[in-house]
């Protein structure tokens, strides 16, 4: 017998990404439902090839019966129904930043830490990590196997999709305007975002840096290791979809790139396509659409003592953000977790 799946924020490009990544991996589903606000409600969505599904209105379902819930609809808005649907015995998987750092809800890459899914159970609500986070944690973890991670310095190239459809849509009519002579009127960002790069992600805090810096150091230690120093400078820059990572670790022992290689190579998710020639490294172009985290350019890094260097794409939207959150929903199959409760 399958489950009954809610995707929740259905109309998004993240909820859209959630219906597509269920049917593309036959996710074991005999029902999946289509939710968001009820300004949505009756719109059609498309589930798979073939299906068509009717959105329903968040505010007015009922959960009850209902085994996961895959929410994307804001962090608002998870707030008040992420709760309600877990006491109605849904196990959500939520993709935004409310729950993350909440110590009694798993941040899980099924990668990396598909152990922490056990503690489920407290809130029955699972959090997605970041999308620059989750692509990150993925490429560190088989190294940190070999050499414990004590550093990390990232710069984030991160693409448009990640602020949502009207950023995107923003780049494409602010680079359609550059040919035109229209002048680009900043509205989804703080300065123009075609042919432009803007350090800026979130808002800005104290110290600093931006929120989006902070999950960052604070998602890498929840799920890798609490020990583990990171510092990121986070980019938005003018793609419209995938996120690229200029990454430099130091190890608390030695590794040399041969092993690095071998272990990237033997991990799951993770493709390396690394050549010392022209194009022979991966683009964030290159990425959308697929699965895989790609590292490529990895070299040593001589201003420390044991240290590496490497670049890393993937999909925002899907390993970002849907496919993890699908692979948490698998893991959990796996795991024997998804027993359905009566509230």
């Amino acid at each position: 017998m399958g489950y009954k799946v809610a995707v929740v924020g259905a109309t998004g490009a993240v909820g859209r990404e959630m219906l597509k990544t269920l049917a593309e991996r036959n996710f074991p589903a005999d029902e999946v439902v289509a939710l968001a606000s009820g300004r949505s409600a009756g719109a059609e969505v498309s589930f798979g090839e073939s299906k068509v599904l009717k959105v329903q209105s968040l505010d007015k379902y009922d959960f009850h019966g209902t085994d996961i819930g895959l929410f994307s609809p804001g962090a608002s808005v998870s707030a008040v129904h992420a709760p309600r649907a877990a006491a109605a015995g849904c196990v959500v998987i939520d993709n935004t930043s409310h729950f993350r750092m909440e110590p009694d809800v798993p941040l899980v890459v099924p990668e990396v830490n598909p152990h922490a899914l056990a503690g489920f159970r407290k809130r029955r609500i699972i959090a997605n990590p970041n999308c620059s986070t989750i692509q990150m944690v993925v490429a560190l973890k088989p190294l940190h196997e070999i050499a414990r991670v004590k550093r990390v310095v990232v710069s984030t190239y991160q693409s448009v999709s990640g602020a949502g459809k009207e950023a995107m849509d923003e780049l494409f009519a602010q680079t359609r305007g550059v040919f035109v002579n229209d002048p680009a009127t900043p509205e989804q960002f703080t300065k123009p975002i075609a042919f432009n790069c803007i350090p800026h992600i979130d808002k800005f805090l104290d110290d600093g840096f931006t929120k989006e810096e902070w999950k960052m150091a604070a998602e890498t230690r929840k799920i890798l290791d609490p020990d583990i120093a990171v510092v990121a400078t986070a980019v938005r820059v003018p793609v419209f979809v995938g996120h690229g990572e200029a990454v430099h670790v130091e190890f608390e022992g030695p590794i040399t790139e041969q092993q690095a290689w071998e272990a990237l190579r033997a991990s799951p998710g993770i493709t390396v396509l690394d050549r010392r020639e022209d194009g022979g490294y991966v683009t964030q172009v290159e990425a959308a659409g697929e699965d895989a985290v790609y590292v490529s350019r990895l070299r040593r890094d001589p201003t420390v003592e044991n240290g590496l260097a490497f670049w890393c794409v993937a999909d925002n939207l899907r390993k970002g953000a849907a496919l993890n959150a699908v692979q948490i929903a698998e893991e959990m199959d796996r795991q024997g977790l998804l027993v359905r409760e009566t509230a």
